[in-house]
């Protein structure tokens, strides 16, 4: 019997951190650098007007949930800084969550409620709701990117404990 999988897209600022960070988390299968959300198709590093780093997310629904994907995301990234991760700005630094169906949707608004009222940002989280539409791979120097160049640039780190009670993680 195949292996059910799902995937989830986000973008919390430079794809390498972000992807350096959740690919360790449990039920995590893959992870992948790249585009979407933007105008332009084969975006490229040079080239990506609109999109944001993302990083698409497999992973297995029997050992994680999308919640607790979410909850990670809000700890290794500020949610609060409008475009801007660390040194990196602009619209490609955004804080997104691409949703694929209205339950991710939904799960997405209560974990912005719960981070929001968690009161662990100075500021109220800025991260926006986009539905997913096509995802690009980067180009392969990005894949990895991290692994491939250890003491590499990130802005991203564990900043908090999760957000949701223990019964839930």
């Amino acid at each position: 019997m195949e292996q059910e999988v799902k995937k989830a897209i986000l973008a919390g600022g430079c794809f390498w951190g972000l992807e350096d960070l959740i690919r360790s988390q449990p039920g995590v299968i893959a992870t992948e650098a790249g585009y979407t959300g933007g105008e332009n198709e084969n975006p490229t590093y040079q080239s990506h007007p609109g999109h944001a780093e993302a990083v698409e997310i497999t992973y297995d629904p029997e050992k994680t949930t999308y919640k607790k994907l979410l909850d990670f995301f809000f700890q290794i990234h500020n949610p609060t800084t409008l475009n801007q991760q660390g040194n990196d700005q602009g619209s490609a630094y955004r804080s997104t969550i691409f949703y694929a169906n209205d339950e991710e949707q939904a799960t997405a608004k209560e974990m912005i409620n719960i981070v929001d009222e968690s009161e662990r940002w100075a500021d109220p989280v800025v991260t926006t709701l986009e539905p997913q539409v096509r995802f690009w791979a980067a180009e392969d120097y990005h894949q990895d990117y991290l692994v491939k160049n250890p003491g590499g640039y990130t802005c991203h780190a564990i900043y908090f404990d999760s957000y949701l009670p223990e019964e839930t993680t």
